[in-house]
């Protein structure tokens, strides 16, 4: 582990923490008096877990930690404590750094191994749909006439401004969109702080909508994830699909918000059943995939629903497979040529061997629970993966026989949450160094807080 003993910065001050320390002390006295315990959580700018109370007091504690954070320009630190009875602290500071991304907790996130690595879908183009035609509902004097009927005063984009937007996009924006704008260019200063105006304007054309210059397009590069979560997803364009479940498109051009976080976005390369055209909402909770909302925008101004997916039943077995669950016990029922994704979760039966996953053409990631692996070192065999999530004592495994698999994008420590960060850290470095990324730095500060009261 990269330590630091002299604090350069007030974030790595002693005086910084002292108020929060005194509180863990207060709130852990039984944990902290057992030698070697630690307390852990974590500061960041947008957030915090620390284990203490959260009156007044408390909180004011950590505020002063987050604004050392910001003066030090540091987006989040994790940390362990260890207190001893008589009142001095060893406080353990970790900065994860740019390889390593936050989780929810002390431990380390993913790890990222190459240098702006992104999940498989993030790569995943949507199929071009040269064919595909606009619906049949496209009306654009029916649309203009019904906003301008709503909006008798809005003010309309000039075809400068709309020039301009197009040029900043590097496409054309579709007649309906256009005839959208010409209507009202949904500017802020336009409405002269009139929420009930807002409010009008929002009922007239269905959503919270953009003005020209915040349409964008929703590419893969727009949906961010974290590695944890992305290398479980896959890509979904099915012969029946109306939407291509990718995670982005230069087709989709975003144009307002329903209000909950959701975007809503112009397809212009829909699925096979789909039309150019149609309107969809990208959910905030996910981050493959869209779902139709109305087939053209004089649906949506005039509040027709889309109609159904029509996707059907699909034959083909399933990318993602989870074994030791209900329905699948073993990993031979699971494996076929177009398994991407395959998790291994903890269960009564004995560890699997990975002998039958050799040669899968797919398979790019592989998450086991501790403990479900007979020998770890058959991952060496498995050089198509791009994502490993093992615990502790596996990944341990792996680097003892230098066999953890060099193709690898990026890499997850599984540990329980009150696992102790510090020999989880070190092991993470021992990953990061393998691929010449920039390690995680502990700063250890320590103070006497003197005697309990």
């Amino acid at each position: 582990m990269d330590d630091q003993q002299s604090p350069s910065l007030p974030i790595h001050a002693f005086a910084t923490w002292e108020s929060v320390l005194r509180f863990l002390r207060a709130s852990h006295r039984d944990r902290l008096a057992v030698p070697g315990a630690r307390v852990t959580g974590f500061v960041g700018r947008g957030g915090w877990s620390v284990p203490i109370g959260h009156g007044r007091d408390e909180r004011d504690a950590v505020e002063r930690v987050r604004g050392a954070l910001l003066n030090d320009g540091i987006e989040v630190v994790s940390f362990a404590v260890e207190i001893e009875p008589a009142g001095r602290a060893v406080l353990h500071i970790l900065e994860h750094g740019p390889a390593v991304e936050h989780s929810a907790g002390p431990h380390p996130g993913a790890l990222v191994l190459a240098e702006g690595a992104l999940p498989a879908p993030w790569h995943r183009l949507p199929d071009q749909a040269p064919g595909a035609a606009p619906a049949a509902s496209v009306d654009p004097a029916l649309l203009e006439r019904r906003l301008r009927e709503r909006l008798p005063d809005a003010v309309g984009a000039t075809e400068a401004e709309i020039v301009s937007a197009e040029t900043r996009l590097g496409m054309a924006l579709p007649d309906e969109l256009k005839v959208l704008y010409r209507v009202t260019r949904a500017k802020w200063e336009d409405w002269r702080g009139d929420y009930e105006a807002v409010r009008r304007h929002s009922e007239a054309v269905r959503c919270e909508l953009f003005d020209l210059e915040s349409l964008y397009v929703a590419e893969a590069a727009t949906r961010e994830c974290l590695w944890q979560f992305g290398a479980r997803e896959t890509v979904d364009i099915r012969p029946g699909a109306v939407v291509q479940g990718v995670v982005g498109s230069a087709g989709w051009i975003v144009f307002g918000d329903n209000g909950g976080g959701d975007r809503l976005a112009v397809d212009l390369t829909p699925g096979p059943r789909g039309h150019a055209g149609q309107v969809i909402l990208l959910s905030h909770e996910q981050s493959v995939g869209a779902a139709l909302v109305a087939d053209s925008l004089t649906d949506l101004v005039l509040g027709r629903p889309g109609a159904e997916s029509g996707l059907g039943e699909d034959q083909r077995p399933p990318a993602v497979a989870y074994v030791n669950t209900s329905g699948l016990r073993n990993l031979e029922t699971a494996i076929h040529s177009g398994l991407e994704v395959l998790s291994i979760r903890s269960g009564d039966g004995p560890p699997f061997s990975l002998a039958s996953l050799m040669g899968l053409p797919r398979l790019r990631t592989l998450i086991a629970c501790p403990g479900t692996i007979a020998d770890p070192r058959e991952i060496a065999g498995l050089t198509g993966l791009e994502y490993l999530e093992l615990g502790a004592q596996d990944w341990r495994v792996l680097l003892d026989a230098k066999a953890v698999p060099r193709g690898l994008s990026a890499a997850f420590i599984k540990v329980d949450d009150d696992e102790d960060p510090l020999p989880v850290v070190d092991l993470a470095n021992e990953l990061l160094t393998l691929w010449d990324r920039p390690a995680i730095i502990r700063t250890v500060v320590s103070g006497d807080l003197g005697p309990a009261a």
